[in-house]
């Protein structure tokens, strides 16, 4: 009788093991690499701290606390906040849904931002006159020789007298890619935050400039 009775044991543990993997990894499939974990997470990058809540965070590998030499995140527009299950459609870019604006922060290697680039750099690679674009921005396209020949440059005048300047790819690259348009700036302590965003936003970009600016501030900390 003790041998059926641990038996049966033994099969009730397995079973209840079963289904507590099975709802586990259930979930793991739904999520698809998200988390709707909202805990902040500290990443030291040279001298800054950048303290971003984990469903922010785009891979896994870097969900921890920690010092590294990137951080990637996804925020969705126009809020910047990270997965949640409310906000699943818009991450898994469901029904052509992009409102996803990727970013990644790393140390600084260059001396100038896109915007400091544009006359000492781009100029000289650019096909003048420009097109009229979006939200008042004039795009460029680039020479032959200057390697951007399925990109144009796109360019608008801020209030304090800078350039706003984007890189976007175009043609059927633009069409294929969620986030076609790339722009970097100088950020805290000697970093360098890139993000990409979806062309229709090009002509919010004012907006959508300052509020990247804003959540990259809010983040930021420094560190010792």
């Amino acid at each position: 009788m003790m041998k059926v009775f641990y038996g049966f044991a033994v099969l009730a543990l397995l079973s209840l093991g079963i289904s507590l993997g099975g709802k586990w990894f259930g979930r793991s499939i739904a999520l698809a690499g998200h988390t709707d974990d909202a805990t902040l997470r500290e990443i030291v990058i040279g001298n800054n701290v950048i303290s971003a809540p984990a469903n922010t965070i785009r891979f896994d590998r870097q969900r921890r606390n920690g010092i590294a030499s990137r951080l990637d995140l996804y925020l969705r527009w126009p809020r910047l906040d990270g997965y949640s299950d409310a906000a699943r459609d818009d991450f898994n870019h469901a029904n052509g849904a992009r409102t996803i604006i990727f970013l990644s922060f790393e140390e600084r290697i260059m001396s100038r931002d896109m915007s400091g680039r544009l006359d000492p750099i781009y100029a000289s690679m650019l096909v003048r006159p420009g097109v009229e674009g979006p939200g008042g921005t004039t795009l460029y396209r680039f020479n032959e020789k200057s390697g951007y020949l399925n990109e144009v440059l796109a360019v608008a005048a801020e209030p304090a007298g800078t350039a706003f300047v984007a890189r976007c790819l175009a043609g059927e690259s633009a069409d294929e890619s969620l986030a076609p348009c790339e722009r970097d700036i100088h950020v805290g302590d000697d970093l360098s935050l890139s993000y990409r965003f979806p062309r229709e936003l090009l002509g919010d970009w004012a907006r959508l400039d300052a509020a990247v600016r804003a959540r990259a501030a809010s983040m930021l900390g420094s560190g010792g």
